[in-house]
């Protein structure tokens, strides 16, 4: 068989072995199981939601191909009446969800999947796949777009994205944050994203005489004219701009911006910056890009660098400093009976759970409260209904609107979790009755 993207055998074997076994034991009551994360890593003070619709649109979508059942059938790990009942496997169950763009914080339910035990079981892998990778950029871009609020950014990714779903999940994730665009053309055309993108040195050094590579280039691009100025010499190559400008002017061609890519970015922006301002070209922006992170944004802003957009790529993309988490998709409820996990320090709350957020003086987050989902609490709820029977309780939210959702999730963010650095925690507590229920189940009592 040979391997499509889309194939529902992306999985872990023993989500089908684990099948199988349910199958011959008859075992398909109803199950409920929580995507949650066991603990920020030391680099994060909040994470921030991504990936549900993605995970939506797999669920929707999930069913055995013919060459899928052959494929597994090759293997002689399962019996054919299994691999005839996958014939008909669908998602028929339920979904509740964070909204993409909510800001979370450990052991709280991000995603919530009810349905018959089988249904419930297999779609672990793939779930975790998309929601976690989503969630780890759409973090890591947060802590950039505060780090840098009202600037441009961009994602540069693509080339150090691990893998072509990455750089197109990746580019939706950081857009999702707060990014202003992308350049994979690709992401952009997918998910409405604007594009952006300059030149490479390679353009530049095809020339003989570096003039002569912006003036070809403006005027192959006149409606788009960013270059790119470190190739040779910054701020020489800062002056040939001065002195293009007049020509191109001539022909209605302005040019937008130039781009830093190397060096220090900030003194050379400095540099740059007046060389451009004493050649009357005030309104042509500066672009720096070179391997950048929430970190060296933030030296950048603080130093008042006159930079107004900023490609970010790899550091963001691979969320090089905290590139996983340690999530689990675990089962809470099972027949209608709760179900905990006792593992020395995996151990997992039972029962289905709601999140409240509480809400502080001109719209701040106070705190969060993790429940059982039958008690009510005077606060906001985090969890809300996704899919009820395989169906989409609503039309899919745009990208735009968790844009929206994240903008003010991260406008609501206490100031210690704002910051880049790590202090101090954001307040997370456990209702008595979740409490009392976890202590009847350790001690072997009913639930």
């Amino acid at each position: 068989m040979k391997y499509s993207p889309g194939t529902v055998l992306l999985t872990d074997l023993y989500e089908l072995t684990m099948l199988q076994a349910y199958f011959d034991a008859g075992l398909n009551e109803t199950a409920s199981f929580e995507l949650t994360v066991r603990a920020l890593p030391i680099e994060r003070n909040f994470l921030m939601a991504a990936g549900l619709e993605q995970v939506l649109a797999y669920l929707q979508q999930l069913r055995f191909m013919p060459e899928e059942l052959s494929a597994l059938s090759k293997t002689g790990r399962f019996s054919v009446p299994f691999l005839r009942s996958l014939e008909h496997l669908r998602f028929t169950g339920d979904v509740d969800a964070m909204r993409e763009g909510t800001v979370f914080f450990p052991d709280e339910p991000v995603i919530r999947i009810t349905a018959p035990m089988r249904e419930a079981q297999f779609v672990e892998s793939r779930v975790m796949n998309l929601a976690h990778y989503e969630t780890v950029v759409a973090s890591k871009a947060a802590r950039c777009v505060l780090a840098a609020p009202d600037t441009l950014l961009v994602d540069f990714g693509l080339r150090r994205a691990h893998g072509a779903e990455a750089a197109l999940l990746s580019a939706r994730a950081s857009y999702l944050a707060g990014f202003g665009g992308t350049a994979t053309v690709a992401a952009g055309m997918a998910f409405d994203i604007p594009l952006y993108g300059t030149m490479a040195h390679s353009y530049v050094q095809t020339y003989a005489d570096e003039a002569l590579a912006f003036e070809g280039f403006a005027r192959s691009q006149p409606a788009h004219t960013t270059l790119l100025l470190d190739t040779y010499d910054t701020e020489a190559a800062a002056r040939k701009v001065v002195a293009l400008a007049p020509v191109l002017a001539k022909d209605g061609i302005a040019i937008d911006g130039v781009r830093l890519d190397s060096g220090d970015l900030g003194e050379h922006a400095r540099r740059v910056r007046r060389i451009l301002d004493d050649g009357g070209l005030g309104a042509v922006t500066i672009f720096a890009s070179g391997n950048l992170d929430d970190y060296r944004l933030r030296e950048l802003v603080a130093q008042q660098a006159p930079i107004d957009a900023f490609g970010v790529g790899t550091c963001m993309n691979t969320s090089a400093d905290a590139p996983y988490l340690d999530c689990a998709y675990k089962l809470v409820e099972y027949a209608g009976e709760p179900r905990r996990k006792r593992s020395e320090g995996k151990a997992t709350w039972p029962g289905c759970k709601a999140v409240y957020r509480l809400w502080g003086p001109n719209g701040v987050m106070a705190g969060d409260l993790i429940t059982l989902a039958r008690e009510r609490r005077d606060a906001e709820p985090l969890l809300e209904p996704a899919m009820r029977n395989g169906i989409r309780c609503e039309p899919p939210v745009t990208l735009e609107g968790a844009r929206e959702h994240a903008r003010r999730q991260l406008r609501a963010l206490p100031s210690a979790q704002r910051s880049l650095d790590v202090d101090e925690p954001y307040p997370v507590a456990v209702s008595d009755a979740l409490r009392e229920l976890a202590r009847r189940l350790d001690e072997g009592r009913p639930a």
